[in-house]
């Protein structure tokens, strides 16, 4: 039954995709902020048939303790769904994504289009470069960065080292970085296939200040992500 249900999903999702994709493309040449409504759009739809079909819904906690402004967002990262879900979570947020992503039809373009950050992950000390100066553009034009600092997708209860670039991000940027805790993983699979029917919950943390230094960071960064991420899981 569940194998049925992500078939039947996935026709959706893509199949919604296309159609917003070919119908929206004039936005590609409009301002940005036409296409970000034209996305919430198209997830709004995406939402309604997650909860039709698979009976998954979404909560997000601790809006709170997002800062006005420039911001960095390290977000655990278990599936798919959070990939697409901050467009419409966050105001404008500039995600951090790998650089094959912006080549797929329609995703790619539209990603391109509001302003996120392509960093190519074979590239090296100048693909971190790239990215951290177009992390600081974004920043400074008030928007929140988005990292996931995983670097993939994680299964419930894993809890990997942090790739470098969310160091890297916190010492150049010098704004709040707000920690995001999610139980995604529990209800979808990676790449939104279903495990469970229930509800996401995203919960954004009390932010780290800018000042640290790098080995205190990390480790609080982490501690934060993991056992609050730990937490909901539970209570799924």
């Amino acid at each position: 039954m569940k194998t049925l249900q992500s078939l039947f999903f996935y026709l959706y999702m893509f199949g919604l995709m296309v159609v917003m994709g070919l119908i929206g493309l004039p936005l590609l040449l409009a301002p940005r902020s036409w296409a970000r409504a034209w996305l919430r759009v198209y997830l709004s739809l995406l939402w309604l048939g997650m909860r039709l079909i698979y009976g998954v819904t979404f909560e997000v906690r601790g809006r709170e303790n997002l800062p006005e402004g420039g911001a960095l967002i390290a977000s655990k990262h278990m599936s798919m769904w959070e990939t697409l879900a901050y467009w419409g979570i966050l105001q404008d947020p500039a995600i951090i994504l790998k650089k094959s992503l912006v080549y797929l039809p329609f995703f790619g373009w539209f990603a391109v289009k509001l302003g996120n950050i392509a960093i190519d992950r074979k590239g090296g000390a100048r693909a971190l470069k790239k990215m951290l100066s177009d992390a600081a553009r974004r920043g400074e034009e008030g928007r929140q960065v988005l990292i996931f600092p995983e670097g993939t997708r994680v299964k419930p209860g894993e809890a990997p080292e942090f790739k470098p670039g969310i160091a890297g991000l916190y010492l150049s940027m010098n704004v709040p970085c707000v920690p995001v805790a999610l139980n995604s993983g529990v209800f979808l699979q990676s790449y939104c296939g279903l495990n469970r029917s229930g509800k996401i919950i995203v919960e954004f943390l009390e932010p780290i200040q800018p000042g640290l230094d790098k080995p205190t960071f990390l480790r609080q960064l982490h501690e934060r992500i993991d056992t609050a991420s730990r937490a909901l899981e539970g209570m799924s």
